[in-house]
């Protein structure tokens, strides 16, 4: 066999162990590390087995979504364990200094919500949360199509954001508002307790379909520190402005919008937010240290590419 040939069906079998193992995790009890670390190689073989065009940008995209969402949910394959180390006290003193001895959540809710009702501005802030499940891939794609030179440090900023969240995932799962609402743990009596709104939308507007709906996208309901509900669209928000003035203006007022829903309607602290903000900007600040880092590894991939093209 070529050593060309041998190249590209080594990469191939590692994409297809890539995809492989997280389906057969939980029957096979693969544990956690090497379901990720099988996951997350798939995306940098799929770059060996294949020559660079925007289907296989799309590829890899989605490859390190799959590894992304793998690794997310997994803390929740045993909700019991996961319920045993979620905090859920500190993110609610940390909003109570912020918001002057009252949450945020509940004065938004208080302020602004009709009692037992969903009104259409709520409608809108429901909707734009359900939004971005599309808003970061959106801007990825919108780069790739419009700005393709632009590409590869968008898909790299968007998805390091991803992915760094998840360290804070797993070292310290934090419960959002409406859980904390739920165990009692705010203080709350009566009618003063968060409502999470989000799924008194969909429970009506989705009717017999949001079960398996929320099912399918919910995942880890005890993930809320840092918010990358938050960090993925400010950072959306900041690479369409680099890609220019009126998909600036489109971003930062969806992510500003979504930020504001994200706290009125119950599913994050204020400081879930900041968090994200801080996650965020850390990760635009340490991108040129370690371009250096990232320009090595893709040159070891290209070469790797070139050798089974040969």
């Amino acid at each position: 066999m070529r050593l060309s040939s041998a190249v590209r069906t080594a990469a191939w079998g590692v994409v297809a162990v890539g995809v492989a193992v997280p389906l057969v995790r939980r029957r096979a009890r693969i544990r956690p590390p090497l379901v990720t670390a099988a996951a997350a190689s798939a995306p940098f073989a799929l770059s060996v087995a294949l020559p660079r065009s925007r289907k296989r940008d799309v590829a890899l995209c989605a490859l390190q979504m799959y590894a992304y969402t793998v690794t997310y949910q997994m803390p929740n394959d045993d909700p019991e364990a996961l319920e045993r180390r979620v905090r859920l006290d500190y993110p609610v003193r940390i909003d109570r200094l912020l918001g002057l001895g009252e949450i945020p959540n509940l004065r938004l809710q208080r302020w602004f919500a009709a009692p037992g009702r969903i009104r259409k501005r709520d409608q809108v802030l429901v909707w734009s949360h359900w939004l971005w499940f599309l808003f970061p891939h959106g801007t990825v794609a919108y780069v790739l199509v419009r700005h393709p030179d632009r590409f590869p440090r968008t898909a790299a900023l968007t998805y390091a954001v991803f992915d760094l969240g998840l360290i804070a995932y797993w070292s310290a799962p934090t419960a959002p508002p409406w859980y904390a609402s739920l165990h009692g743990r705010l203080g709350e009596g009566g009618d003063l307790a968060v409502r999470r709104m989000m799924v008194e939308h969909g429970e009506a507007f989705w009717k017999d379909g949001w079960e398996p709906l929320y099912s399918v996208l919910g995942g880890n309901p005890l993930a809320a520190m840092p918010s990358l509900h938050f960090a993925t669209s400010l950072m959306a928000a900041h690479l369409l402005a680099e890609a220019g003035p009126v998909e600036g203006a489109i971003g930062w007022t969806y992510a500003l919008t979504l930020g504001f829903a994200l706290v009125y309607l119950g599913e994050h602290y204020l400081v879930d937010l900041l968090a994200g903000a801080a996650l965020t900007e850390g990760i635009r600040a340490a991108a040129p240290h370690a371009s250096p880092a990232t320009a090595a590894i893709g040159r070891t991939l290209q070469e790797l590419e070139r050798r089974a093209r040969a």
